[in-house]
């Protein structure tokens, strides 16, 4: 299950950012200008959703051991960067609620409903959450970009399991 929740999370977390820079750029006039906005929030809704079953998950289930070729440090350092890649992730995720729900309007899924949120709950909500979800967004992709480079190491340079079981290759025996 973990592995099936990370794959379904990748996807849509690098699409979001894609999605977010694009958005960016749009003029009013844009015929993409409204419809953009409504697939970044419904699909940052559906990552929510996944993010919150992947941390009761973990709550309620063993997470794998690391790799014999990791050493203490390593272990120390992957350990901080999967609580900075959960953390981000959340971050990024509340601050575009907090955008969304902005001047009190809720969040239109493809024109089917509205979800409807919390009034601001300060003073220029939109601009405070909009900078955080912009850096947060940009951290968590040079995390992503790490966290793919350790995949590769463990692969290329430890020559362990860690990449092929994540790709859900079984082990030759």
């Amino acid at each position: 299950m973990t592995i099936v929740i990370h794959w379904l999370l990748v996807l849509p977390i690098v699409g979001l950012f894609a999605l977010g820079l694009y958005m960016m750029d749009l003029g009013y006039y844009d015929s993409f200008y409204t419809l953009a906005p409504q697939i970044h929030e419904a699909i940052g809704l559906i990552v929510l959703a996944l993010m919150v079953f992947r941390v009761i998950w973990r709550l309620t289930n063993k997470t794998p051991k690391p790799p014999k070729t990791n050493s203490s440090l390593i272990n120390t350092v992957s350990h901080i960067a999967h609580k900075s890649l959960y953390s981000l992730l959340f971050i990024i995720l509340f601050s575009g609620l907090l955008i969304s729900y902005a001047g009190g309007q809720g969040i239109n899924i493809f024109d089917w409903f509205v979800l409807p949120g919390p009034q601001e709950f300060f003073e220029n909500q939109a601009t405070y959450a909009g900078e955080v979800h912009y850096y947060s967004a940009f951290a968590l992709i040079g995390l992503v970009v790490l966290h793919s480079a350790a995949a590769l190491k463990h692969h290329f340079i430890d020559k362990d399991s860690t990449l092929t079981k994540l790709l859900g290759i079984k082990e030759k025996q």
